[in-house]
């Protein structure tokens, strides 16, 4: 065994530079926190070959003072924090003192800086293999300049492990994105190998912030997003998110900040699923530009060396927010919401959201975030847009119901939902009492039965009025703007499980008790934890008792999970209550079962439909929540412009 001594200083600086410095991308991160701590308002960022050669960042922050070049090129040395009580409330985005001599120790840094008080700038350079920097004057206006050339040059086994430069400079600006999107009054330029990538003014107003996540992440995302701004309970939850559907492959088009530091936590991402449950296609990732804001004592973010994750110190409060405003934003989108603005409309009142909020009753703004270009449609009624082409006079819009038509068309719904409601009862017979699925059929079926009589038939409503059902799967009908195409098995699906998850909610959990009850062999941890949460399992139906230090007894669970494997289930609810600090694993079981009973209530493919029937349904589908996505989260409907249908028939040119 060799003696125990210390390490020499540049040794220990290269170790930590292997937990702060992973590649170029890691130092810009790096020293662009350091620039925005720094009170910058304007960000230049220059790399050449991927930032391995040379990383250069100018910003007009205060500046760092002469005497204090050589201390910031120093380990553990910062200005953030002082004592224990700074880093229990840290506001800044770095607070360690580690970035510029982890930095440092593995490149040829060069720092230079001036402040308001003094006559001219200073300059520090240090290389890898001394570490003494070396001080010098040098102009320079108010800010800093930080140059690293050689990344790695003293460690080649570190080099090799180093990508291509294309992929070097791909996460060096995905870092860059990051920080844009966290800081909108902030401007940022991004050069690579002297070409401009990016230039990204400060942004103020609403309009401005919108241009700048749609140059980060796509105009596609800013046109099919919907803004959140939700306050209560001490938290704030703002941005975008996208609508269902407009999911990607992967999860790369998903940002959230906490008190402006972009993090990945298992908390927020397990309530965004939540959140996107049951209208997102099965292997789809939701889309979102996300920004939460509390107080920065209850949150602690000394929790990962790179600081991308944190630790919320109540997590379930915090869970429980950000799925109820998520979850009541993507519900309360309407057909209305998702067409361009030249569309005048009269859109139904929604229904009250089936999702109670709890405590989290605050002052709330959610709006689609823009809808698509305007593609002209004002012009197809009566006569055709300027230009020239060989545009004529198109027909007007599909004239609407007479009030006697619009009760023939409500007298004829209401009965497809009793036929719908006599399948749902055969198919949960077997599965439910009768008389609970009698009420939620007779729920729905009464809510379809009220439609309110428009009171100006002038006004086209927003998925317009049916013209012709196609193969007996679609219906065909014509808005303002184009032709609307419904997929009619899909809609009534959504809207027949909607009705029923609320006829369930209003009902309550139906709970029955076990012939034998069943003896689950759990750890003491997770009975305890069963034990702590007791009340919260009698909400969902499930009355468990300890029969011992590791072992429950389950005598209880609702009616609808009969045939479930409780004992997974259980097990399922615990990890969940232990890790998140709440869990709908039960809840997703029911509406999986009333989904699977909605598709076999639902109207059938080759099922021929009424004008009336069309029309009624198409009303219906305005004021359902979730309408646009099936149970499935397939989609139920999708427009064709004018414009789009003279670019495939090649009009007008």
């Amino acid at each position: 065994m060799k003696p125990i001594r210390l390490l020499d200083n540049r040794l220990a600086n290269q170790i930590a530079a292997g937990e702060v410095v992973e590649r170029p991308a890691s130092v810009v991160k790096e020293l662009l926190e350091n620039s925005i701590d720094a009170g910058a308002g304007r960000l230049t960022v220059e790399v050449e070959n991927g930032g391995v050669k040379l990383i250069r960042i100018r910003d007009d922050g205060h500046g760092i003072p002469q005497d204090e070049l050589a201390l910031a090129l120093s380990r553990h040395a910062t200005s953030k924090i002082s004592e224990l009580e700074d880093l229990e409330g840290v506001a800044t985005l770095g607070f360690r003192g580690e970035a510029l001599a982890s930095i440092s120790s593995v490149s040829r840094l060069t720092l230079t800086s001036n402040v308001a008080e003094q006559a001219s700038g200073w300059q520090a350079r240090v290389e890898g293999r001394d570490m003494e920097a070396q001080v010098m004057p040098a102009p320079h206006p108010v800010g800093t300049t930080i140059e690293v050339k050689d990344l790695f040059f003293n460690t080649p086994a570190r080099r090799k492990f180093l990508r291509t430069e294309k992929t070097e400079f791909s996460h060096l600006e995905e870092v860059v994105k990051r920080l844009a999107l966290s800081r909108f009054d902030v401007g940022f330029t991004l050069r690579h190998n002297q070409r401009s990538v990016h230039q990204l003014r400060p942004a103020v107003t609403q309009a401005e912030k919108d241009r700048r996540v749609a140059a980060l992440c796509s105009p596609k995302f800013i046109e099919n997003a919907v803004i959140i701004d939700v306050a209560a309970s001490g938290l704030k939850l703002y941005g975008w998110v996208g609508l269902p559907t407009f999911s990607r492959a992967s999860a790369d088009l998903q940002y959230f900040f906490v008190n402006g530091r972009v993090i990945r936590d298992k908390l927020v991402a397990h309530a965004v699923r939540q959140a996107y449950r049951d209208v997102l296609y099965n292997g789809r990732h939701p889309t979102f530009v996300l920004y939460l804001e509390l107080d920065p004592a209850m949150v602690d973010v000394n929790v990962h060396p790179t600081k991308h994750e944190v630790r919320f110190r109540d997590g379930r409060t915090v869970h429980n927010f950000l799925f109820s405003t998520l979850n009541r934003a993507l519900g309360e989108v309407r057909p209305e919401d998702q067409l361009p603005p030249t569309v005048l409309t009269n859109p139904p009142q929604p229904p009250a959201s089936g999702i109670d909020a709890g405590e989290f009753q605050g002052q709330e703004t959610i709006r689609l975030a823009a809808a698509p270009a305007a593609s002209g449609a004002g012009h197809y009624a009566n006569e055709s847009p300027g230009g020239g082409g060989n545009h004529e006079r198109r027909p007007a819009i599909s004239e609407a119901p007479s009030p006697g038509q619009v009760k023939r068309q409500i007298e004829a719904y209401s009965q497809l939902y009793a036929n719908s409601a006599e399948q749902v009862n055969a198919s949960q017979a077997r599965a439910v009492d009768e008389n609970a699925v009698q009420e939620s059929s007779v729920a729905f079926s009464a809510q379809a039965a009220v439609q309110p009589v428009p009171e100006n038939d002038a006004l086209t409503p927003p998925l317009g009025y049916a013209i012709a059902q196609l193969k007996g799967i679609y219906i065909l009908s014509e808005n303002d703007q184009g032709l609307i195409l419904v997929d009619m098995h899909a809609a009534h699906e959504r809207i027949t499980y909607e009705r029923m998850k609320q006829a369930y909610q209003q009902q309550g959990v139906r709970a029955q008790p076990l012939l034998v009850p069943k003896s689950v062999s759990v750890s003491e941890r997770e009975a305890d934890c069963a034990e702590e949460h007791r009340e919260y399992f009698s909400r969902l139906g499930l009355t468990l008792e300890r029969m011992g230090p590791e072992t429950l007894l389950v005598r209880q669970i609702p009616v609808m999970l009969h045939n479930a494997d409780v004992e997974k289930l259980l097990r399922d609810v615990l990890s969940d209550l232990m890790q998140h600090g709440t869990s709908d694993r039960i809840e997703a079981h029911i509406n999986e079962i009333l989904a699977t009973m909605a598709c076999h209530g639902s109207v059938r493919a080759n099922r021929k439909l009424s004008i009336e029937e069309m029309n009624a349904l198409l009303r219906d589908m305005e004021q359902t929540e979730r309408s646009g996505q099936c149970n499935h989260g397939r989609p139920t409907w999708t427009m064709l412009t004018m414009d789009q249908l003279d670019k495939l028939f090649l009009r007008g040119r």
